[in-house]
């Protein structure tokens, strides 16, 4: 940070080493609290810190200016060691307006530092805000460290003489504020400093920008308003190369991945949905890696256009979330008929309907396990973290192709925007998961000629020949009407339909041999064991350590693959007298597994939009060991 180091008159102040710390940073919708917390996100990941992100805005795309349904937040914990949830409650949090503060305070731990943007505290904005007397002047901020800044001012007297019109420079306030936290925290400047030069095109903006970001910096340096300033050293980490990744990226790299490890061209077709755009947005980035995207007209066509690529032999995925799931029910049906490998990814939210679009929740496991006519079982896997959404997209791939079957990838709003750092993978590490496609007739008519039958299985995994249209010799229908086993044609008859629903069940069970074993963190011989799956990993994992830390054993179960479930799984859990399954939902795993199990399972369940926190797991965890 030397060029903005020279510039310092004043001795240095004393800084506080910590071990983590959560901050929130809060807004309107259009003062750029999204990029302000990345951008602290991004340069404590340069530093070296482990970190996990909760970024939280309004469906709106633009909500009415300073009112509590406009704010948009973004909070980040850093540490300098392995976490894995953007904390329970943000330790600082920097408030651009009073709606802003109105929305977030509840959230700040007590005696939380509270970093206020004064200029916004007019009359005005207080009444659109829901106050009816100013918090900076009465006792609403007594139990906090309030620091008043004028944001606005500051940044005007920085920008304005560079030709900005105050109006303009008002828009650069959110750089102000990024470079006092980047102050307080002894976060590096230069890559700020280098990405506003790289980011901006337009000469005023980018100097407006840069002049703001030093603004904020300098002001934490000479101001009397902080004691010292702080330092979260750098975490422990294994040696490699990192990046700092979000669910969706993840996912989309996946996609990837799988595609190269399959040896097959990638073909995405998909509908613009929140929470799941940004993956049609990074795959239509990669074409050099054989990758095709579609941006189709509805969800119903997208879908269609994904099983036609896997007809033609391609990796055929979509990307979708609640509402584009049951849309393209139909076709996903169609693809468990022919026996297709389709992936099915759903970036679940708040619902039902259109819902809470930008908020968080599980509640499409029971749409993803039946959520289709008839009898049409798939199987289901779960991302636990955004870096983990890499490992969950080559898994549900490796199943579709295997097992001829769409797949339905389970991830979440949290997970989709949540980033956290990520150890690039060796790529001779990763697994094989290419499969033979058939090239030559498979069957022998009476006559002794030589034909190919769609529907002859693979004996070991009941999956049907993949034979490319084209291919010579093997000419082929394929349809939703219900086919005969082993040759294909169309069969109407009570005694084949039962039989093909009963092999495509059995060809969907039979995958619990082929995923692994449930394993148990934690402490085997304890009486609670908390089962959970997808995003409630971080939240669980940090419980159970505070748990047992705190001297009482607990036992933890985390799934990734929801159809089939492990194999071993029912002898698991009947080992522990107390279940306890931390969904956010209204408790659909734990429904299952009480019912597949008789299991004395109980749900521990949260729809607020928003991840659970470790801090109610640790209760929950309590409260079932003291039943």
């Amino acid at each position: 940070m030397s060029d903005l180091a020279e510039d310092r008159t004043d001795e240095p102040q004393p800084t506080e080493l910590v071990h983590r710390v959560v901050v929130r940073f809060a807004g309107d919708s259009g003062d750029g609290m999204q990029l302000t917390g990345d951008r602290f996100t991004s340069v404590s990941a340069l530093f070296g810190n482990d970190l996990s992100t909760l970024p939280d805005f309004p469906a709106e795309i633009r909500a009415p200016a300073g009112t509590v349904h406009g704010v948009s937040s973004f909070q980040v914990h850093i540490a300098d060691q392995e976490i894995s949830t953007p904390g329970d409650a943000p330790n600082v949090l920097v408030a651009m307006n009073p709606a802003a503060l109105r929305a977030d305070l509840p959230r700040l731990e007590p005696g939380g530092l509270v970093i206020v943007n004064e200029d916004t505290f007019e009359e005005r904005d207080l009444h659109k805000a829901g106050y009816k007397s100013n918090p900076l002047e009465d006792d609403t901020l007594r139990s906090y460290r309030v620091v008043r800044v004028p944001m606005t001012t500051l940044t005007k007297e920085v920008a304005v003489p560079l030709g900005v019109k105050p109006r303009d420079a008002d828009r650069s306030k959110n750089f102000f504020a990024l470079g006092l936290i980047s102050w307080l925290y002894s976060r590096p400047t230069e890559p700020t400093v280098e990405w506003i030069e790289q980011r901006f095109a337009d000469d005023l903006v980018r100097s407006a920008n840069t002049a703001a970001f030093k603004a904020g910096y300098h002001f934490g340096e000479t101001t009397d308003l902080f004691h010292h300033r702080y330092e979260v050293p750098a975490a422990k980490q294994e040696p490699g190369e990192y990046t700092n990744i979000t669910g969706n990226v993840a996912l989309a790299w996946g996609v990837v991945a799988a595609g190269q490890l399959a040896k097959l061209a990638v073909f995405l077709g998909s509908y613009p949905i929140t929470p799941a755009s940004d993956i049609l947005h990074e795959l239509s980035k990669l074409k050099h890696f054989g990758v095709r995207t579609v941006q189709a007209e509805d969800e119903i066509a997208a879908v269609g256009m994904a099983l036609g690529a896997a007809f033609g032999g391609q990796l055929g995925v979509t990307t979708t979330s609640g509402p584009g799931v049951a849309l393209k029910s139909e076709t996903i049906s169609l693809a468990v008929s022919l026996e297709l490998p389709l992936l099915v990814i759903d970036i679940q939210r708040g619902g039902p309907s259109t819902g809470l679009p930008t908020k968080t929740e599980a509640a499409d496991l029971q749409l993803a396990l039946y959520g289709r006519h008839g009898e049409a079982p798939l199987p289901v896997v779960a991302a636990r973290s955004p870096a983990h959404c890499f490992e969950a997209a080559i898994e549900a791939a490796r199943i579709a192709l295997k097992y001829r079957t769409p797949v339905i990838l389970l991830s979440d709003g949290y997970l989709a925007n949540g980033s956290e750092p990520w150890r690039l993978p060796d790529v001779s590490t990763l697994p094989d998961i290419s499969v033979r496609q058939a090239t030559e007739p498979n069957h022998t008519r009476a006559d002794g000629t030589a034909e190919f039958w769609p529907y002859l299985r693979d004996p070991d995994t009941l999956a049907r020949p993949w034979a490319v249209p084209g291919t010579p010799l093997l000419m082929h229908r394929v349809g939703g009407i219900e086919k005969e086993d082993g040759s294909g044609n169309i069969c109407y008859t009570p005694d084949n339909h039962e039989r093909m629903v009963q092999l495509r069940a059995t060809k969907i069970a039979h995958i619990c041999h082929d995923i692994a074993p449930a394993e148990v963190d934690g402490d085997i011989d304890a009486e609670v064991c908390v089962l959970g799956w997808g995003s409630t990993w971080g939240a669980i994992g940090d419980a159970v350590r505070r748990t047992r830390e705190d001297g009482h054993p607990v036992a933890w179960v985390h799934l990734t693959h929801l159809n089939p479930l492990p194999a071993n799984l029912g002898e698991v859990l009947h080992r522990y007298r107390h279940i306890i399954v931390p969904e956010l939902n209204s408790g659909h795993l734990c429904r299952l597994v009480r019912a597949e199990y008789l299991v004395d399972a109980r749900p521990v369940t949260k729809m607020q939009g928003l991840p659970f926190t470790a801090r109610e797991l640790v209760a929950a965890i309590e409260e079932a060991a003291n039943r």
